[in-house]
């Protein structure tokens, strides 16, 4: 970990950078760092998936389930968060515990203070078009026929999406399209400190790296959650993906491989076929009102 901060010359911590300095005094921090994003990544992803659960058993919210006719078991739900478990204590934690000095040994900062949120904000911005682009390439791949039938197809058991099934996958999967969501932020790192020397404030910093991280698990697992709710992003952000996006993908086993993005999709025209479904779903809901 890079040294503590000096405080005659930076900035005065504020208290979450003090809270965050004091995490780290005196211990490990390849200990501090791994324990600590593993329980974040834990408590977010399974806790944004409570609302969902919650919706399933609500009469009130059926109405915004895209596949209302494919109901999820309590079974499937218990088999897909054992199965889920495993795959993050064997599999996800070690990689989470290794990317600390890797990482670290590329120069990334661990100490406080913490960047700017705008420095934040552009940061992230970029690792999310990286991992979309990034991701619908790899995602395409997957369907290849030999590749899907022994590894991917583990991530389609589920035809009507749940949001706990976000990381439901292959382990050979979830390092390939894990590389979408590591991979940006550190090749970001060795071009903006290492090829252009973009200066300090622009290194990466451990703390963008796990709101980062935050912002990937609530994409997917809104995208794998089955609901399109009048609130959801894509309807305020039009070329923003969604679980309508991505459940017609798992509906039908074709077409719509990006993670966050609509743009991909629409310019190797792999939407095409998304398009027309929802035209004809639109066409027969205007008939249906005028009725």
């Amino acid at each position: 970990m890079d040294t503590l901060v000096d405080s005659t010359n930076t900035p005065q911590l504020n208290w979450v950078e003090t809270q965050w300095e004091s995490m780290y005094e005196g211990r490990n921090p390849l200990v501090v760092t791994g324990i600590f994003s593993f329980l974040l990544h834990e408590i977010v992803y399974f806790g944004r998936f409570i609302p969902f659960i919650i919706c399933d058993y609500i009469p009130y919210f059926q109405q915004y389930k895209l596949q209302p006719n494919k109901k999820n078991t309590t079974t499937d739900y218990w088999n897909c968060t054992k199965k889920v478990l495993y795959a993050h204590f064997v599999f996800e934690g070690p990689l989470i515990f290794f990317f600390h000095p890797m990482a670290t040994t590329l120069g990334m900062k661990v100490s406080a203070p913490f960047p700017s949120l705008t420095n934040m904000a552009i940061q992230i911005a970029l690792f999310f078009i990286f991992e979309d682009v990034y991701h619908y390439h790899m995602h395409r791949f997957m369907h290849w026929p030999p590749f899907y039938k022994k590894v991917h197809k583990i991530h389609h058991e589920f035809a009507a999406p749940l949001g706990i099934a976000a990381e439901y996958a292959h382990p050979i999967e979830t390092m390939i399209l894990g590389f979408g969501t590591i991979g940006g932020p550190l090749i970001y790192h060795a071009f903006s400190s290492l090829l252009f020397d973009m200066g300090p404030a622009w290194d990466l910093h451990l703390a963008t790296m796990l709101i980062w991280i935050i912002f990937r698990l609530f994409q997917a697992i809104d995208s794998h959650s089955g609901y399109d709710f009048p609130w959801s992003l894509c309807h305020w952000i039009p070329f923003w993906a969604g679980a309508d996006h991505h459940d017609f993908h798992h509906q039908t086993l074709m077409g719509n491989y990006a993670s966050s993005f609509r743009w991909c999709d629409f310019f190797y025209g792999t939407d095409v076929k998304y398009r027309a479904y929802r035209k004809r779903q639109d066409q027969l809901k205007n008939k249906l009102k005028v009725n």
